[in-house]
């Protein structure tokens, strides 16, 4: 009779998972190329919004990818390339309207480039580096944990029915802390940019920036199409 998997996770589980969740929350990438954008463009209390939705948005992504719709993506590849030049179609179009950004929007003036709470929630869903996260995760930490269950090999792991407890138990304890670490990455992302702010004005500054974070989010729309 296989094991049973207890539903905390160890030391070394954490351990791990806290250095996967640095890496890859921390490393440059669509959401904090934008939180930088957003801050040094509108100022860090405009990018709140962005910089909040993000972690509501990769919340949304770890969950469904633990309840089955990762193992949905994987064996269904048209919607998953679907998913995929939605998101390359909308980084490509940010970065059209960033480069296009060349000074700070005065008071009152809706700037040319902005994104917002929804837009923050919504892009994780198209999000490629997002998705391999919550698969990494919801693979060796959430459901991984229950690969011996007798349920999980009898209805298969994309069902939903297959859920065992310990699923929700591991659930409900990484889901904070990465939801934590996005908003962490963010917010710092966003502070650094909204630091630059003033510095920025001057002359061209701001337009080069722009422009250099536009290409890097170019960049990512272009690996995501080859991936």
């Amino acid at each position: 009779m296989p094991t049973p998997v207890s539903a905390a996770l160890s030391g070394p589980e954490w351990a791990a998972l806290l250095f996967v969740a640095a890496a890859m929350s921390f490393t440059p990438g669509p959401n904090t190329t934008l939180a930088a954008a957003l801050g040094a463009n509108h100022g860090l209390r405009h990018a709140m919004r962005f910089v909040l939705g993000v972690p509501v948005g990769w919340g949304f992504v770890l969950a469904a990818s633990a309840l089955g719709l990762g193992a949905v993506l994987q064996a269904a590849p048209v919607l998953r390339v679907a998913l995929k030049w939605a998101g390359v179609g909308y980084l490509l179009w940010l970065a059209w309207r960033l480069a296009a950004t060349s000074r700070l929007p005065a008071a009152g003036e809706p700037g040319r480039f902005d994104v917002g709470f929804g837009q923050g929630v919504l892009l994780q869903f198209v999000n490629v580096k997002a998705w391999v996260l919550a698969l990494v995760v919801s693979v060796g930490w959430i459901n991984g944990a229950e690969a011996a269950s007798p349920a999980a090999t009898a209805a298969g792991a994309a069902s939903f029915s297959a859920v065992v407890p310990a699923t929700w138990s591991r659930l409900a304890q990484v889901l904070p802390v990465l939801m934590l670490f996005a908003l962490a990455s963010n917010l710092t992302y966003a502070g650094v940019g909204a630091a630059l702010r003033r510095w920025l004005a001057a002359g061209r500054r701001l337009a080069h920036f722009n422009r250099a974070l536009a290409l890097l989010l170019a960049g990512t729309a272009l690996w995501m199409a080859w991936a």
